[in-house]
């Protein structure tokens, strides 16, 4: 038989589940406090804090060079961007093909000293970290744009943000620009973020292990795409 229970206006509706007592509640729910504490100790902390990246730093733990402390924001690292840039030679191929080892794809252009690069709208260009960064087994990575510059137009990564344990080398910069406007980009000026998560335990097989084919690790300066080596026979 259906229990009915007085609603606004008058109406009745079905109770379908009669109600349960706290203490009711707290029995189901007290064999699963042990796997939550467990979560809560895993969890907490796993977005370095400021102090926690200085003192990755200090131990050896996490590399960056050249090193500014005034970098060091509240849960991330400012990064800043080289001097040399990838173009695109959009007359050399009539398509993109990933398979492909299209090695003239790209050019590496060097901006001089007071000068900057122009990104025009809807144009996609390579660019470098100035700082090398080298992440423990324990530590990974995630970079993020600036926000004065996204409202700009400029967006710092198309998809590469995400930054294995132990990478080592110069973060290769995907930059779009959305806007309706040229957007200049000057060397040394501050183009990301880097966020530094401490991991639940040490990677097995960081990223640079022999077995795992790393293709980017050590790169040096804007690295074009390695995705042909994805492919057998690549």
């Amino acid at each position: 038989m259906t229990d009915w229970v007085s609603a606004s206006g008058g109406k009745e509706l079905p109770l379908i589940s009669p109600p349960i007592s706290r203490d009711q509640v707290e029995d189901t729910i007290q064999p699963f406090a042990p796997i939550w504490q467990q979560w809560d100790a895993t969890l907490v902390d796993v977005l370095l804090s400021d102090r926690d990246i200085r003192k990755s730093i200090d131990a050896g733990d996490l590399g960056i060079e050249p090193f500014d402390p005034e970098l060091i924001q509240p849960s991330s690292v400012d990064v800043r961007m080289d001097r040399y840039f990838r173009v695109f030679n959009n007359s050399k191929y009539t398509h993109i093909d990933p398979k492909l080892n299209q090695d003239e794809l790209t050019s590496l252009v060097e901006v001089e000293d007071g000068d900057a690069f122009v990104l025009h709208p809807g144009e996609f260009v390579l660019a470098s970290t100035l700082e090398k960064f080298t992440l423990p087994a324990h530590l990974a990575g995630r970079l993020e744009g600036k926000s004065s510059l996204g409202r700009l137009g400029l967006l710092t990564h198309s998809t590469a943000g995400f930054i294995d344990p132990g990478f080592s080398g110069y973060i290769t910069l995907e930059l779009s620009n959305v806007a309706n406007l040229p957007i200049t980009l000057w060397p040394g000026m501050k183009v990301g973020q880097l966020a530094l998560f401490q991991m639940s335990s040490p990677a097995e097989t960081p990223y640079g292990s022999g077995k795992l084919g790393s293709k980017y690790q050590g790169q040096r300066g804007p690295t074009p795409s390695k995705a042909y080596l994805n492919f057998p026979n690549g």
